[in-house]
């Protein structure tokens, strides 16, 4: 991302947890590799990010809560100011600190949102007042629809964000995520905030992923059992077996992020897990903390008790497991259970 970007700084988006696999982790492996510029979601997020990076710029996209200004100095932390309000506040609040408090300002050019609508930027531009009492370190905002490269919202965006920037005092812009970095240079400005492309994930729809694999997610085989045609698998009885088949019980399911959507009832094709390279479909509907698999055709030696079966990695891409049930990417990283044991390799 950092070479695709190129002159414009690559920040870090970091929220939620790092997209679920870990900020404790993510976010010092992401300092080492030259990131100096993080977002986060929330303030609880920014502390917590804090105490792992002493020296990192910290953004906090859910802007300035009434009343938190005093935590974002005492933790050296930029609120994206979404209102007029919390312009007014931050701007009060620095002048009572008698110090110019950096912090970013987030124009919605069209996704409707958070941010300063048009009217808001056009209030507030005119006022002297808020721009003496604080830093403007960053003007920002997001697209809607950049994951479809052809969108006409994402030109759009970009010249309204450009009409309404130049109505602010002059300070570095940032507009591009992900897929807003593949759309070209005229997207990425002073700063680029890449999330999913980070974890591995498919940042546009149009073409087939860039981005190496990050995550694997496997489950373990607690027992296999032989069935005979016409036995059902699973709550309702909604498979039906058509041959003799060896099923796998493994020890994952719906609390673990693995969607009961990914159930599979008579007549239909799901997802498959793999044991190796040989692929293994699922099948019945995901319970709470089991789901089973046809490992009919798997050999014996691998389909057994104990052994480790792939849900997402080298075979199954995690925007591909979603589309599976029928969400994205994203959503199946951040709803990754807690009781996954996470296991980082090459930090």
């Amino acid at each position: 991302m950092r070479d695709l970007s190129a002159p414009a700084e690559c920040a870090a988006v970091v929220k939620a947890d790092a997209y679920g696999l870990g900020m404790v982790a993510v976010a010092p492996a992401l300092a080492r590799a030259g990131c100096k510029t993080f977002f986060v979601a929330t303030l609880g997020e920014a502390e917590e990010l804090r105490g792992l990076l002493a020296g990192a710029t910290i953004y906090v996209l859910a802007g300035l809560l009434e009343g938190a200004a005093p935590v974002c100095r005492r933790l050296g932390l930029r609120p994206v100011l979404n209102s007029a309000d919390e312009i007014e506040e931050w701007a009060t609040f620095s002048k009572s600190a008698r110090a110019r408090l950096p912090a970013a300002i987030h124009i919605d050019s069209g996704m409707n949102r958070l941010g300063l609508s048009t009217a808001e930027v056009e209030a507030v531009a005119g006022a002297k007042n808020p721009w003496n009492a604080f830093e403007l370190a960053l003007v920002m905002s997001h697209l809607a629809c950049s994951d479809e490269p052809d969108h006409a919202k994402n030109e759009v965006q970009r010249k309204i964000f450009d009409a309404l920037r130049a109505k602010l005092p002059k300070a570095a812009a940032s507009l591009a995520n992900s897929a807003g970095i593949l759309l070209g240079r005229a997207y990425h400005y002073d700063l680029v905030r890449p999330g999913i492309a980070l974890y591995g994930g498919k940042a546009s729809r149009a073409a087939a992923s860039r981005f190496a694999h990050v995550v694997q997610l496997t489950g373990r085989v607690l027992q296999v059992r032989d069935v005979p045609p016409g036995e059902t698998v699973g709550y309702g009885a909604t498979r039906t077996l058509i041959r003799h088949s060896r099923i796998a019980v493994l020890s994952v399911g719906y609390a673990d992020g693995v969607f009961r959507a990914l159930s599979v009832a008579d007549n239909r094709e799901g997802l498959q897990v793999h044991f190796g390279s040989h692929p293994a479909p699922l099948i019945g509907r995901v319970s709470m903390d089991l789901i089973t698999v046809d490992v009919t055709d798997v050999p014996r030696e691998l389909a057994r008790r104990g052994a480790w079966v792939e849900l997402i990695g080298t075979h199954v891409a995690a925007h591909e497991f979603a589309a599976h049930a029928g969400t994205i990417d994203y959503e199946v990283l951040t709803n990754l259970g807690t009781r996954a044991v996470r296991r980082y390799v090459g930090g």
